[in-house]
């Protein structure tokens, strides 16, 4: 019930779809349940029972006054229906019935088309909340939490479980709403035409009520089995689409085809099992309202042919069909209520994402940082991921203009430091100023706005190369991206591809080569143009004529910027201002790099295996 109520938060505000749900619903209750009523006159029309003097039933002389109750309808009704009688006869009273059964239907149909249509308002209003509140919090997390997280359990949750909250949960608010009025409006009219054999239906009802509650209840938990497979199963397919070079080049078709039968075949087994207990709720609840709807029936027929019962035959005829229309929404509603287990288990994974806490934040207070004029620098910094410490102490300052070089083993902590200058981590201890002010007491993105960030697997987008290069800079002319391109040496590449600026490169940039990729990332450094560069081994996937020009672009870009870059290549960062020599998080030797190398450390050891590699 939680999640349900949590679900429904997301309709707000109700004032929207509330109101007039609430009057073309009941309005559609009151016609539906008027369309029954006139079974008792018409079969009184048609049965002789009234109008034929002493035998029949006594026509209503005098209108009732007026009262908010059912017995007023009723005898206004009669009152009403009598006249028809006495100025038209039999055949003017059953054709006056006749229109009216027409008419009242049509406004119950009518007002139940409205209702669905506000709630097909509301569930798209539901839906697309939701939907933009979890795409929101994903973008919020930091990037450790998809080091910890399944991408195929994400994009099931992002897709699959919204997808069926929509179906199973949303889709059903009209029951969950509409059903339980429909029930108190029949048991209302059933109360006040026979209270003895209406108490006797409720001593039945729940029992069936039950039985329906424990099958649900398994529902639920096959539910979470099921969209856990599904996540696995997505995770696989995109581990095979990424990794489909690797697969093939090991011939591991068969393995990772095998991999996919298992948990394709756990998949299937589990919605068998959900779909047979949630199909068995129907037809039971079925049998067991006509086993109650039996048991009424010789329960009040006895009393009616003994002459112990308040209702006519007639009356005691439309009793029964009225009550077999309370059976229609409590099916509805257990079945709904089965179906409706499949989305709250969606809903919970959903309400997850959106409930994870985002570790990096702005403060309340946190400003804008101003234009950078002076130094990045690194006070007694420490980082690590849970309990293992990945940076010690780091201590060091880069001065506007100059560039700054990381270099060491796999794992020493270089692009763990990089990633603390934008904020994609926040420091456990120390802290990083820029021009003396901590980053953390300004807004993350005014201090991303400072940075530009070229990495070694170049992250493009499924666009056109000008929408590549002009991410996110909506205002940018092609004169400006082309001028980026030409000083990342992507120009000459770029026009000469089918459709030239406007050519799709395909997902993630698959129609181009690492070294286009590369130029065209550092083209969309270069639009930025910002203050703060940091690059993180560009070149280091790149043969040696695209490692030239990406070399000859990166060297454009650092121009008159500050710049922190990584590098596996020594060759690359000989004429930084400064190298820093890492190793498991620690600076162990800093200076240039002819000072490195005559101090024959580890800089120098690492120097000379690249030479005679």
């Amino acid at each position: 019930m939680k999640t349900y109520l949590r679900i429904l938060q997301f309709a707000k505000p109700y004032s929207r779809f509330v109101p007039l749900y609430t009057l073309y619903t009941v309005l559609g209750i009151i016609f539906g349940i008027f369309n029954f009523t006139l079974i008792i006159p018409l079969l009184d029309t048609l049965f002789g029972t009234i109008g034929t003097g002493e035998s029949g039933v006594t026509i209503v002389t005098q209108q009732p006054e007026f009262s908010f109750s059912i017995d007023f309808f009723k005898n206004f009704f009669s009152y009403y229906f009598g006249q028809v009688i006495q100025n038209n006869g039999r055949e003017g009273a059953l054709l006056f019935v006749c229109i009216i059964v027409i008419v009242s239907i049509f406004l119950a149909n009518l007002f139940r088309y409205l209702a669905f249509r506000i709630v097909g308002e509301l569930r798209a209003h539901v839906v697309k909340k939701m939907r933009h509140a979890i795409y929101e919090r994903v973008t919020q997390l930091h990037l450790g939490y998809f080091s910890n997280e399944r991408k195929g359990d994400l994009m099931t949750r992002l897709t699959v479980d919204i997808q069926e909250v929509e179906s199973s949960v949303v889709s059903t608010l009209t029951t969950v709403i509409r059903e339980p009025i429909s029930i108190i409006a029949f048991f209302a009219v059933l109360f006040s035409m026979s209270v003895k054999l209406t108490l006797f239906t409720l001593i039945l009802l729940p029992i069936s009520g039950g039985v329906i509650a424990g099958i649900s209840k398994r529902l639920k938990r096959k539910a979470q089995q099921g969209q856990d497979s599904l996540s696995f199963i997505l995770t696989i397919i995109d581990e095979t689409l990424s990794g489909l070079r690797v697969i093939k080049a090991f011939n591991a078709e068969p393995f990772i085809l095998n991999k996919f039968h298992d948990q394709n075949n756990r998949y299937a087994r589990i919605q068998r099992s959900i779909a047979n207990k949630r199909d068995l709720a129907s037809p039971l609840s079925e049998f067991l309202g006509v086993t109650v709807v039996a048991g009424l029936l010789y329960f009040g027929g006895n009393m009616v042919l003994n002459q112990e019962s308040e209702l006519s035959p007639a009356e005691f005829i439309t009793y029964i069909i009225l009550f077999s229309q309370v059976l229609v929404p409590a099916k509805a509603m257990s079945a709904s209520f089965s179906n409706i287990q499949r989305g709250l288990v969606s809903g919970d994974r959903v309400l997850q994402v959106i409930d994870m806490v985002p570790q990096i934040v702005n403060k309340p207070d946190a400003k804008v940082l101003p234009e950078f004029k002076h130094s990045v620098e690194f006070m007694n910094v420490s980082f690590g991921y849970g309990d293992k410490p990945v940076l010690k102490d780091i201590n060091f300052t880069i001065e506007k203009g100059k560039t700054i070089a990381l270099v060491g083993p796999s794992g020493g902590g270089k692009s763990t430091l990089a990633d603390l200058i934008p904020r994609f981590y926040d420091p456990t201890a120390g802290a990083i100023l820029i021009d003396g002010h901590d980053i953390r007491n300004y807004t993350m993105e005014s201090v991303r706005d400072k940075m530009g960030v070229v990495t070694q697997e170049s992250i493009l987008f499924n666009d056109t190369i000008f929408n590549n290069i002009a991410f996110n800079k909506t205002d940018a002319t092609m004169d400006e991206v082309i001028a980026a391109a030409k000083i990342a040496n992507a120009h000459e590449f770029i026009m000469n591809t089918e459709a030239g600026y406007q050519t799709l490169i395909g997902d993630r940039g698959g129609k181009l080569s690492g070294g286009q990729r590369q130029r065209l990332s550092i083209a969309r450094a270069i639009l930025k143009n910002p203050p703060i560069l940091i690059l993180d081994e560009a070149t280091s996937a790149l043969d040696t004529e695209s490692e030239k020009l990406v070399q000859e672009a990166l060297t454009n870009l650092m121009k008159n910027r500050t710049s922190i870059v990584i590098a596996h290549r020594l060759s690359t960062i000989q004429h930084a201002d400064e190298i820093l020599v890492l190793q498991e998080g620690r600076i162990i030797e800093r200076g240039t790099h002819e000072e490195l190398q005559q101090n024959s450390g580890l800089y120098a050891k690492l120097t000379q295996m690249q030479l005679t590699a």
